[in-house]
C-alpha cells in the first residue's frame, strides 16, 4: 500500500470510486454522478501543505482516496478539517480506509490541525465503526438533515482532537 498526493491523472479512478458511492446512497449526499470536468477544480483546490488529497495505491491501482477540507470558513476553525474517505468496492475490508485515516491522523499536526471530523450518515455502520475504532467520538447529530430518494437521513458528526 502506497499513499501519495493525488494528481489529475488519478481523476478517472477517483471519480469511478466516488460515483459508485453515489449510487449506494450510503456515503454521500450527492444524488447524481459527477464528471471529471466537474471535479478538476475541486482536486486543484487541495494543497499538499494545508488540505491534501491523497490516493492509496495497491498493485498500481487507486484503491481509495482521502481528502481534507476546511471545516468552516471562519478563522477560529482553521485548526479543524473535515475528512472524506472513499474506497473502491474491490478493496473494501482490506485495510485501505483504515490506512488512509491513520495517515491523516498522524500527519494532521504537520498540517496545522488540532481536530479532524467526519460527517457520516447515521446508517453508514461500516464508516462509523472505522472512525470509532481510530479514536473518533460522536460530537453531534443532525437529525433528518438530508433527503435521499424521499427518505430523511440523520448525519452523525464524529470528531477527534489531535
Amino acid at each position: 500500500m502506497k499513499i501519495r498526493d493525488a494528481v489529475e491523472a488519478d481523476l478517472p479512478a477517483i471519480i469511478d470510486i466516488y460515483n459508485a458511492a453515489v449510487a449506494t446512497r450510503i456515503a454521500t449526499a450527492q444524488l447524481d454522478p459527477v464528471t471529471i470536468e466537474e471535479r478538476r477544480d475541486w482536486l486543484r483546490e487541495h494543497s499538499p501543505q494545508r488540505r491534501p488529497f491523497w490516493v492509496l495505491e495497491m498493485g498500481g491501482e487507486v484503491a481509495g482516496w482521502l481528502s481534507f477540507k476546511s471545516f468552516l470558513p471562519r478563522c477560529a476553525y482553521r485548526g479543524t478539517a473535515e475528512l472524506s474517505v472513499y474506497v473502491d468496492e474491490r478493496f473494501r475490508r482490506g485495510g485501505v480506509g483504515k490506512k488512509l485515516l491513520e495517515e491523516a491522523i498522524a500527519r494532521a499536526p504537520f498540517l496545522g490541525l488540532n481536530a479532524v471530523v467526519g460527517l457520516i450518515f447515521a446508517y453508514n455502520e461500516a464508516s462509523l465503526k472505522l472512525f470509532t475504532r481510530l479514536g473518533f467520538e460522536r460530537w453531534g447529530l443532525l437529525p433528518r438533515i438530508a433527503r435521499l430518494d424521499g427518505v430523511e437521513r440523520d448525519l452523525t458528526i464524529l470528531g477527534r482532537h489531535i
